[in-house]
C-alpha cells in the first residue's frame, strides 16, 4: 500500500482539538459538516485546500487531548493520505488504525508542499521533493489488513469477523 501527495508541515503536541475543536460539539452534528473546520484554527482553509492522499509530517505527540474517534475519521474524510510523525497519543493512534487512517512513526523533514511516499508494506517514508529516505517498522499483517480495507467496519463488513478472529 502506497500513499503519494504533498506534505503539510505541521509542529509537536497537534491535539484533537487542533485537528477539530471541541467547541463545535453542539454546534455541528454530522462529519459531513463538521469537514470544512478540520484544522482550520492551524491551517485555515485547509479542508478545500487538502488533495487526496496528501501526507500531515507533524512532530512529537501528534493526537494528544480528547480521544475523540471523529478526529482520525474527519482526517481521513477530507482526503488525508497518512499521519508521519515522530511519535502519538496512542489513544488516537487506536482510533485512527480503527478507521483505516495510516499512522507512521518516523522523524522525517519536510516543508510544506514537499511530494511525500509513505510505502506501508517496506517501511519506508520519502520526500521525493528532497531526495531523502527514513525507515519505519512496517504494520503486522493482521494491521495491514484493516488499512487496506478501510478500518476495522469495513474489513468486518467485508469478512465478517475480525483479522485476529
Amino acid at each position: 500500500m502506497r500513499i503519494r501527495g504533498r506534505a503539510w508541515r505541521l509542529g509537536d503536541h497537534i491535539t484533537t482539538d487542533h485537528i477539530i475543536p471541541g467547541r463545535l460539539k453542539y454546534k455541528v452534528r454530522t462529519l459531513e459538516e463538521m469537514r470544512q473546520y478540520v484544522f482550520n484554527d492551524l491551517i485555515p482553509g485547509f479542508s478545500e485546500r487538502v488533495r487526496p492522499n496528501d501526507v500531515i509530517v507533524a512532530g512529537r505527540n501528534f493526537g494528544y487531548g480528547s480521544s475523540r474517534e471523529h478526529a482520525a475519521r474527519l482526517l481521513k474524510l477530507v482526503g488525508v493520505g497518512a499521519v508521519v510523525a515522530e511519535s502519538f497519543a496512542r489513544i488516537f493512534y487506536r482510533n485512527a488504525i480503527n478507521v483505516g487512517l495510516p499512522l507512521v512513526e518516523a522523524r522525517v523533514e519536510a516543508e510544506d508542499g514537499d511530494e511525500m511516499e509513505v510505502d506501508l508494506r517496506e517501511g519506508t517514508v520519502r520526500n521525493l521533493s528532497k531526495g531523502t529516505e527514513e525507515s519505519f517498522k512496517p504494520f503486522p499483517p493482521m494491521i495491514m489488513s484493516l488499512l487496506e480495507e478501510g478500518g476495522i467496519e469495513s474489513y468486518y463488513k467485508r469478512h465478517g469477523k475480525l483479522p485476529w478472529e
